[in-house]
């Protein structure tokens, strides 16, 4: 149920949701929308069943990750050819790092979170792994304050050695959002470049990246901007670093002539140079289906919609739920947080499993976190109200201990 009030409301209409489910959690998987599956089927019994190989021309599959990559663009205000659809996040984190390393070859540090998504490290980590001086330093920390606390440890960080730094635009765990603009230009007053991970920002806030200078970002398509799951992420590059683009994984997508099937490789100039082998053209055009929910959209309307959400979600939260062990966990100030509302309990678990089970769907991050993740598209005032009248109760009435953790990730 939407508000009559909320300019949004009509977007709801676009998505499939479950009769009976409040789906909170679309920063990890978003709801689909309505018209993916007749896209999807087009795609497998016209242009494949059909058309087979001609479909690479015909439907346009071979220009997929530039024409998807057109619509992301102005989602994260970026420029035309400036971002490309393809492969996952953690592969594109990859090829950025690389890139960004090749254009500082006198530098030999990697500057990243200590409490960023794991993948973000696990990929820094693989990286190191190859130049035997490439080193990394670990900074910041989640929660209320991460702000403030990132920027001094990355003061501290910074020196004529740092190469890259790569951050989160919003903390996975507890919503925290950072000041891009601010914190790009003092890692451009080090010499350093930037690489910004847009996973729970890009859909639902509305990012800068040419007006914060940014060098490169990456981000996944599958939360809140519906591709679903497995979905293909994106990449950007700043302008005027494409005459300058060297990445390590160079398929043949990435050929400046991919047919003439030659032994040695030569990069695509621009965006295309990060492409590396044949991409996944179903999920791709799922994806397409899900940013048509965007067109024409106002991002600062979404942004609006999204602060107001996550605010009456803590404030009906925190105001019930005195004395029953549940704690804010983030930001309390909506300006400062991304889509997303986190809390803390010591049966997290349990509370988590007791909601899905009433229909509110969220998530639990180890080792006490329930998350709550908003898309303004598709959640409305009446959906937080409702859901937060059914977190209260759990909680009041003890309804959670009526599941555990076995210590195994099941539950009795």
């Amino acid at each position: 149920m939407q508000d009559a009030n909320d300019p949004l409301a009509n977007y709801r209409d676009l998505f499939h949701l479950p009769e009976g489910i409040i789906y909170l959690d679309g920063n990890s998987l978003g709801a689909m929308v309505k018209t993916a599956p007749q896209r999807l089927d087009v795609a497998m019994r016209q242009e494949w069943a059909s058309d087979l190989i001609a479909s690479w021309n015909k439907a346009g599959w071979w220009q997929l990750p530039q024409k998807l990559g057109g619509k992301i663009a102005p989602l994260v205000g970026a420029g035309p050819d400036s971002v490309v659809v393809t492969d996952s996040t953690s592969i594109n984190i990859y090829k950025a790092l690389h890139a960004a390393l090749a254009l500082r070859p006198d530098r030999s540090i990697i500057v990243a979170e200590k409490t960023s998504f794991p993948t973000d490290l696990y990929i820094s980590e693989g990286v190191m792994s190859g130049p035997a001086h490439l080193q990394r330093r670990l900074i910041g920390g989640a929660g209320e304050g991460q702000q403030q606390v990132l920027e001094k440890a990355l003061a501290q960080a910074l020196d004529d050695d740092v190469a890259v730094v790569l951050l989160n635009h919003v903390d996975y765990c507890s919503g925290a959002l950072l000041d891009m603009a601010a914190i790009t230009k003092k890692v451009h007053a080090a010499g350093s470049l930037i690489i910004w991970d847009l996973c729970h920002s890009a859909g639902v806030i509305p990012v800068e990246l040419e007006a914060a200078n940014v060098d490169f970002a990456v981000g996944c398509t599958y939360k809140y901007l519906n591709g679903g799951p497995g979905a293909p992420a994106f990449i950007y590059a700043a302008k005027r670093h494409h005459a300058h683009i060297k990445q390590p994984l160079s398929g043949w997508w990435g050929h400046a002539d991919p047919f003439a099937f030659r032994p040695d490789f030569t990069p695509q100039p621009g965006m295309r140079a990060f492409l590396c082998g044949t991409q996944p053209v179903l999920s791709m055009l799922a994806l397409e289906a899900g940013l048509e929910a965007f067109d024409g959209i106002d991002m600062n309307a979404v942004r609006e919609k999204s602060k107001a959400l996550t605010t009456l979600f803590a404030q009906l939260v925190l105001e019930g739920a005195q004395g029953f062990g549940i704690k804010l966990f983030g930001p309390p100030d909506a300006n400062e947080r991304g889509s997303q509302v986190s809390f803390t309990h010591e049966n997290g678990f349990a509370v988590m499993q007791a909601l899905i089970a009433r229909g509110v769907i969220g998530d639990f991050r180890q080792p006490d976190i329930i998350r709550f993740g908003f898309s303004p598209l598709y959640i409305g005032f009446e959906d937080v109200r409702n859901a937060a009248k059914i977190l209260l109760d759990i909680l009041i009435t003890g309804e959670w201990k009526r599941y555990k953790n076995t210590g195994n990730g099941t539950v009795t």
